[in-house]
């Protein structure tokens, strides 16, 4: 029983360890890696790693520095020109699972849409993945590219080892598409019939 304990503690510390340091040298954090549309993605070294609270000139909160909620939020502000109501909140929580495919989530004063729905995700959508167990604050990207039957993302803080893109298998099915990655919950997009910020 106390080897099995022991071997408990010490996978724990080590996901700990994982979580929180830099094990990928060629980098260090605040290192610009990738881009999309000028707005920029930063090297964040361990999955839980954080610097600070990054903020607008005139005071918007945009998250940890250089956490993946940092980077959506970014993109939304520099590029899209748009402002969240609620600032606030881990990557999983920017879902809300109670609403309706295709309806306003007024937290985010975006469109959500459910991992099937009958709207195909698009370029500069947000999309929302679930908590796992070594991440259990979620993770949060932006599409960067769709195709027929695929779909990439570019993404800040994909872990030490992860890269800023990757791609995943679109399948349109009994009218809905689904993105075949069972921990995506949706996607969230700025529409022209969502109330202006």
């Amino acid at each position: 029983m106390y080897a099995v304990i022991g071997i408990l503690i010490l996978s724990y510390m080590g996901v700990w360890v994982f979580k929180k340091f830099n094990f990928n040298s060629d980098y260090v954090v605040g290192q610009k890696l990738d881009s999309l549309n000028g707005v920029f993605v930063y090297y964040n070294g361990g999955v839980d790693h954080v610097l600070e609270r990054d903020t607008t000139e005139d005071g918007y909160n945009l998250g940890l520095k250089y956490q993946c909620v940092e980077f959506v939020k970014r993109y939304y502000y520099q590029y899209l020109n748009h402002k969240m109501p609620d600032s606030y909140g881990h990557a999983k929580q920017f879902y809300i699972d109670t609403l309706a495919d295709g309806t306003l989530n007024v937290k985010r004063n975006l469109i959500q849409y459910a991992n099937s729905s009958q709207t195909k995700p698009k370029i500069d959508d947000l999309l929302i993945f679930d908590g796992t167990l070594i991440n259990r604050f979620g993770h949060v990207a932006i599409v960067s590219n769709v195709f027929e039957n695929q779909m990439e993302i570019i993404q800040q803080n994909p872990g030490p080892f992860g890269n800023s893109r990757a791609r995943y298998a679109l399948e349109y099915a009994n009218n809905k598409w689904t993105i075949k990655n069972d921990n995506i919950l949706g996607w969230l997009r700025k529409e022209d019939t969502a109330p202006i910020n």
